[in-house]
């Protein structure tokens, strides 16, 4: 598979900025993954994705989408993309229904609009005004609109935040099979459970600069600790030790806990998102 996006030094000024929001900023993003861009409230990450989606055109560096100048793409590019924001924007007074009707008609190709409300749970609702519709519903709903076109590349911004785990767990299981099937997600959240099961790699925006850009595995490497933690229970009392990962098959001592003591669970020192989101950018996750 080729590249979806290839971006080169993009940078970016708003006209009552000092100076660059974006820093002159490279990455690409392939064909067929999920990319997420991490980073904290204002570090650009919103800002890349406007530029993205061709609502802010005023910028230095270059973009290729499949091969082509994204500054040379008319309408025609707006039939392959998808986009969520964190937002949803409705029409309060119509339905669900008229609202997806309504987005649908821009559109040359739709895709099948009852059977992503059917998979969202909405479709029983579809009657009903979206003013009275519920957070999560909106969300739901949002992110059906940002499938009607059937598209090549979606965007999405904290797609899951105000959802209950387990329509969470419905939008997420979707994302991953538009993948499966050949689409590219580019991701933006604060999340860090999506992030560890969606994304396929992420990069990390501070300041308007990318400083790192890795899969989620190669993180969690990186900055974990190569040791093995046990607790166990003895005398009634819970113990825990701790092993280096390195040898560990032949470590007596570990092999000797195992076989006398009443184990309760093992742990690698495998990290977090969240702990590599703090140590990377310097912030917690809000």
């Amino acid at each position: 598979m080729g590249f979806a996006f290839r971006v080169k030094d993009l940078r970016f000024r708003y006209p009552s900025s000092s100076g660059d929001i974006l820093k002159g900023i490279s990455f690409d993003v392939r064909e067929g993954e999920i990319f997420g861009l991490l980073g904290p409230s204002g570090a650009g990450k919103s800002t890349t994705q406007k530029i993205l989606v061709k609502l802010l055109e005023d910028y230095q560096g270059s973009i290729a989408y499949f091969g082509k100048d994204l500054k040379t793409l008319g309408n025609s590019y707006y039939e392959e993309v998808g986009v969520g924001f964190e937002m949803p924007v409705h029409f309060s007074k119509l339905t669900a229904w008229e609202n997806m009707q309504f987005f649908a008609g821009f559109y040359k190709n739709t895709g099948d609009v009852q059977g992503l409300m059917e998979r969202v749970g909405l479709w029983e609702y579809r009657d009903m005004q979206v003013g009275e519709y519920s957070k999560g519903m909106k969300v739901r709903l949002n992110f059906v609109r940002a499938m009607l076109n059937n598209p090549r590349v979606l965007f999405l911004d904290e797609v899951t935040n105000g959802l209950d785990p387990k329509n969470a767990r419905i939008i997420k299981d979707m994302i991953a099979e538009f993948r499966d099937g050949g689409g590219t997600v580019f991701l933006t959240t604060h999340l860090m459970n999506d992030v560890e099961q969606l994304c396929d790699r992420v990069a990390f925006c501070v300041d308007g600069s990318l400083i790192e850009i890795s899969t989620p595995r190669d993180l969690k490497l990186k900055y974990g600790k190569r040791e093995v933690t046990v607790e166990y229970r003895e005398g009634g009392n819970l113990a825990s030790a701790t092993f280096p990962l390195e040898g560990i098959g032949f470590n007596e001592e570990f092999q000797r806990l195992l076989q006398t003591k009443d184990v309760e669970t093992i742990h690698s020192g495998e990290t977090s998102m969240e702990e590599i989101f703090i140590i990377v950018t310097g912030v917690e996750v809000r």
